[in-house]
């Protein structure tokens, strides 16, 4: 299976199905609330209004931490910037630490919010993969892996979005990512059929490898439409923007041969 990473999209066939993936909101009951410095409202506003402007795009999935000071405003406010910005591109969406189930379900039910957690064509299969846990860093529970089993089709690939990393990306983020990775990669290792898993959580795009029983699975992570994370700090810090840094989504391209390619679009 070929995957492609680069910024530059295959000029063999038009993908099968395009993906724009946003994460990491971390919105206030106030939406002039700064997170770090910067206006999360604002951002998110930004971000979304790019991606209605990509006609390509066929699917939204918003990986988790919708809000940042757990209120219900928040919820209502990410509610309000979709509809702002009148995106009528399904979006579906997973539960982020910061996030409860209870108000993900209450305020995202109309549409064009879908709570379903599997997604299938004729060639592919996405699964959203709940990673919560009731402290800061993930788990993926034993019926969650049971699920995926239960669903996965052999004859298809697929790509795996969560909100936790299943891969250090070395720096403090790392104490607050999956805390059982190794039950997760030794169920992925049964289906050579995965591509590559997509997630929130590091506030930064980076394109990372898991090798797995001499195979790659390609782990992607997005940017984050609040602050992007400095890797230096020991803690929370927002990175200075930079050329090739910011707020911005993931779009990720998926093609009836297999293969996949990827592109982060940065927003000003």
């Amino acid at each position: 299976m070929k995957i492609e990473l680069s910024a530059e999209l295959p000029t063999k066939l038009a993908p099968e199905l395009v993906i724009a993936q946003f994460s990491d909101s971390h919105l206030f009951a106030d939406i002039n609330g700064l997170h770090y410095g910067a206006n999360v409202y604002q951002n998110l506003v930004k971000v979304l209004t790019a991606i209605v402007q990509d006609k390509s795009v066929d699917i939204v999935v918003f990986t988790g931490d919708l809000t940042q000071d757990h209120s219900e405003q928040s919820y209502l406010n990410f509610v309000q910037a979709i509809n702002r910005t009148g995106i009528s591109t399904p979006i579906y969406f997973l539960a982020g630490n910061h996030d409860e189930f209870y108000l993900l379900n209450k305020y995202l039910t109309n549409s064009p919010f879908n709570s379903q957690k599997f997604i299938e064509n004729e060639h592919w299969q996405i699964a959203l993969l709940n990673t919560k846990s009731a402290t800061p860093a993930g788990v993926v529970s034993e019926q969650s892996l049971q699920e995926l089993s239960q669903h996965l089709d052999q004859t298809k690939k697929q790509l795996l979005f969560t909100h936790h990393h299943p891969i250090d990306v070395n720096y403090f983020i790392d104490k607050h990512g999956l805390t059982n990775k190794p039950a997760l990669w030794q169920t992925l290792a049964q289906y050579p059929s995965i591509s590559a898993i997509a997630c929130g959580h590091v506030h930064r795009a980076l394109e990372l490898v898991q090798r797995v029983n001499n195979r790659k699975i390609i782990v992607l992570t997005c940017p984050a439409t609040s602050i992007q994370f400095d890797p230096q700090a020991d803690t929370v810090k927002a990175l200075a923007i930079t050329v090739g840094q910011g707020i911005g989504y993931r779009q990720l391209n998926l093609y009836e041969d297999g293969s996949l390619s990827t592109q982060i679009v940065f927003v000003k």
